[in-house]
């Protein structure tokens, strides 16, 4: 796809990822939709790109939230490109976590996404080529201490993702699955970063996983992944799942250790 002709509907546009991909789809002449609960983040990009940005406030979670985005993409003309950058994490123990806890992250980043893309699909179906992109992670495909709930969310994201390109296959729609590695956003704790400083883990800038999201876009790839050596690791979870539960064991004393000792409040 071209991005300048893209109109696009992008969720949790005011997150650290979510705030570049503005940027850069703005900068290349798209039409952007942004979602957010937090309009006021979006100030300054809406005062450079004010006949490119538009925004509704929407609570994802509610299916009026949904409602008004959807009347929002019709009102802009339709679009063809739905981004679900939309989530939300925490660095915990599922023991620590309460029923809320677990509910809201199952709902932000898998229920919603799935209930507003099912939505979009005729909007975007209309369209003469169309995309939907879905922003997983690594955690899409390895399951790690610490992040069971949230591994649990994304993995479900992957896989919702592969059978939706596959359902759409003789349609003009199709799906991206995108998995970063470790990003400096504030969805992530000091207790994460801190984890991350000492286990020597690589972290990108939300500006250069954009930068490879629009590369992706462009290209109407199916998937992509970041980084190195996270590809690697992906595909040995995938044919020696052993190997890697040996090596994570090893590592349990210190991500319990950050996850008790480091402040790690709910994201």
């Amino acid at each position: 796809m071209q991005l300048s002709d893209c109109r696009v509907v992008l969720t949790g546009a005011t997150g650290g990822i979510g705030l570049a991909l503005v940027e850069h789809l703005c900068a290349a002449g798209a039409q952007v939709l942004a979602v957010t609960r937090q309009p006021a983040a979006l100030a300054t990009l809406v005062a450079r790109y004010p006949l490119q940005l538009h925004q509704v406030t929407a609570d994802l979670r509610t299916s009026a939230g949904r409602h008004a985005v959807v009347e929002a993409a019709r009102h802009l003309g339709g679009v063809n490109l739905l981004l679900n950058g939309a989530g939300v994490n925490r660095f915990a123990l599922i023991e620590q976590l309460d029923d809320h806890d677990i509910a809201d992250m199952l709902t932000v980043n898998v229920i919603a996404t799935l209930q507003l893309t099912r939505a979009m699909l005729p909007i975007l179906r209309s369209q003469p080529h169309a995309l939907v992109v879905n922003v997983g992670s690594t955690y899409g495909s390895i399951g790690y201490p610490g992040y069971a709930v949230y591994c649990a969310s994304k993995f479900a994201l992957r896989g919702f993702s592969e059978a939706l390109r596959r359902e759409l296959a003789d349609t003009e729609v199709n799906v991206l699955y995108v998995a970063p590695r470790a990003t400096r956003t504030s969805m992530n704790s000091a207790a994460a970063m801190a984890l991350n400083k000492a286990l020597g883990a690589s972290v990108d800038e939300p500006q250069r996983v954009a930068h490879e999201v629009m590369g992706a876009i462009q290209k109407d790839l199916n998937e992509l992944y970041l980084g190195w050596p996270e590809k690697l690791f992906v595909r040995l979870n995938g044919l020696l799942p052993g190997v890697v539960d040996r090596a994570l064991r090893k590592q349990l004393p210190v991500i319990r250790s950050f996850i008790h000792t480091h402040e790690n409040p709910p994201q």
